[in-house]
């Protein structure tokens, strides 16, 4: 641990190793006013405060300093999990040099200052030119700047769409889906769109319009949707998505087929 200092001396670590537990009413306590990390760390800092001869300011600063830091940790975990990422993926096993799309562009990308200006990205190509590997190495990082994100597939909003339709509350649910500063639509134009499906995604990109950033991933170009769904539906959807819409265009060889070919997806067997 090495706790935020704000004198020209910085506060000394820890590393006591004999560390006595809590009283129980000081335990107690922190329990009652929900300060978790400082109770689990207290004892540490106090018998190094007494070791080390710390003054009264250092031990508050430690304390806070580790209430803080694993509120973050824990809020970060809630944002990560809420998203739904499907595997995890960050920008530290991207590499920029495998995508088509110029890198000046995937570094304006990563900024993030198109999401808190609350407008789209489309990424379109065909398969495995890593569209929804960006997508999602883009979402982690909206995450860990304190931004919330939601993942789906098209499959999933008309799942959505029919769960909710049954009482009337697809309005209520798309506005829950909202609350996230970042939705993310993955693999559109793999498989034929189900008229729920198509819908689903009209209703959340005209619920978005303006209020929120949308980013989606699809083998077509937006303007060819109507080869997937009706074309009332399609034409109404690509209008409100592309108005305020960082288009990007992938090409070239799948980038797993490339790498089956090579030997490079799989671990030699022993």
């Amino acid at each position: 641990m090495s706790p935020t200092t704000t004198t020209s001396r910085s506060v000394p670590t820890l590393g006591v190793p004999s560390a006595a537990p809590l009283p129980d009413d000081l335990e107690a306590m922190l329990r009652r006013v929900r300060l978790p990390h400082i109770r689990r760390h207290a004892p540490e800092v106090v018998a190094t405060a007494k070791a080390q001869r710390w003054e009264p300011l250092e031990v508050l600063r430690a304390l806070f300093a580790e209430e803080a830091a694993g509120r973050e940790r824990a809020a970060l975990t809630t944002r990560r999990t809420a998203a739904g990422f499907p595997t995890g993926k960050t920008f530290e096993a991207w590499d920029e040099s495998m995508s088509s799309i110029p890198a000046p562009t995937q570094q304006a990308l990563r900024t993030l200052e198109w999401v808190h200006r609350k407008e789209n990205l489309v990424l379109c190509g065909p398969s495995g030119t890593g569209k929804t590997f960006l997508l999602e190495a883009l979402g982690q990082q909206a995450v860990e700047q304190g931004l919330r994100v939601s993942w789906f597939t098209l499959e999933d909003l008309g799942v959505l769409l029919r769960r909710h339709r049954a009482d009337d509350t697809v309005t209520k649910a798309i506005a829950r889906v909202l609350r996230a500063d970042l939705i993310i639509v993955d693999d559109i134009g793999l498989l034929s769109v189900a008229t729920d499906a198509a819908e689903g995604l009209y209703r959340l990109v005209d619920a978005a319009y303006e209020k929120r950033a949308v980013a989606i991933s699809s083998n077509l170009h937006p303007a060819a949707f109507d080869e997937l769904m009706p074309k009332t539906i399609a034409t109404a959807t690509v209008d409100r998505l592309l108005h305020h819409a960082h288009i990007c265009q992938t090409s070239g060889e799948s980038v797993r087929l490339s790498q089956a070919l090579t030997g490079q997806g799989v671990k030699p067997l022993a």
